[in-house]
């Protein structure tokens, strides 16, 4: 972990976050790959629908590690390492187990009500699901451009927040 203090340290750009993710979600197809992988394997699924909600449930489990494991112990993932992102309370200390696994759980936010408004509204395939969950993480990002500090939805109400490690470059003095 870096030491630099909480105060110095700015807050990590929308792009930046939305590039983490992106990152994050190739990393985590590995992770679930060998997760659903072990389950299937363990279980002796034959079939795709067979324990299909229970796979839903251990993979949601796995990914709830993954993060909180992460957060807890340095304040970053690998993506974020990547990115020189890190999580950290508003106050600048480290985020405990039960605030990670709060923030676990609001990150959500980015796409359940997209799937629940497509659910209501009867849409089944492919390609409505997929404008519902773009427009709805469209959606999401953009509300963090109205919250105080650009902060995420779910950061705000876990009182957390990302900031960026590598402080900007210092303009060069002026000459003459």
């Amino acid at each position: 972990m870096t030491d630099v203090s909480a105060a110095s340290l700015p807050a990590a750009p929308l792009k930046n976050r939305l590039f983490c993710m992106v990152y994050e979600g190739m990393l985590l197809f590995g992770v679930l790959f060998i997760s659903g992988w072990l389950f299937s394997t363990l279980l002796q699924q034959r079939h795709a629908l067979v324990l299909r909600h229970a796979q839903q449930g251990w993979q949601f489990l796995v990914l709830g590690a993954y993060f909180v494991w992460f957060w807890t112990h340095s304040g970053q993932t690998l993506a974020m390492k990547t990115w020189q992102i890190q999580l950290r309370r508003a106050d600048g200390g480290r985020v405990g187990a039960l605030q990670a696994g709060l923030r676990y759980l609001l990150s959500w936010l980015w796409f359940v009500p997209a799937l629940l408004a497509a659910h209501h509204n009867g849409w089944t395939g492919r390609g409505a699901l997929a404008l519902s969950l773009l427009g709805g993480v469209a959606a999401y990002a953009a509300l963090s451009l109205l919250l105080p500090g650009r902060q995420f939805l779910h950061d705000r109400l876990c009182r957390t927040e990302l900031v960026r490690l590598v402080p900007p470059p210092k303009p060069a003095p002026a000459r003459g």
